[in-house]
């Protein structure tokens, strides 16, 4: 999955990086797109939450986003740097970067 979204996200191999700390933080997935660093998380439920991983990526890379890509038909906003994105819309990610 993490390949398909890749491909969905038009990230270049360049722009893509796996991001984890000896504390056990991490993320799936860190595009740096020129100034935009976003975050992405995949999870398998409908109903996706932050977690202190992801808010401890947020705040260590400077992250403009944390977007949480889900099984579910729908995108929707979680708390202020985070989102939840429905896989299928994840081709507008980086339609501003």
């Amino acid at each position: 999955m993490l390949a398909e979204l890749v491909d969905r996200l038009g990230a270049r191999p360049e722009e893509c990086f796996f991001w984890a700390t000896h504390a056990g933080a991490e993320l799936d997935l860190l595009v740096v797109r020129g100034t935009q660093r976003l975050g992405f998380e995949i999870k398998r439920t409908t109903a996706p939450t932050v977690t202190k991983s992801m808010r401890a990526a947020r705040d260590s890379l400077r992250l403009d986003e944390v977007c949480l890509v889900h099984a579910g038909e729908h995108s929707f906003p979680l708390e202020p740097g985070f989102r939840a994105h429905a896989f299928g819309d994840a081709t507008t990610i980086l339609a501003g970067g």
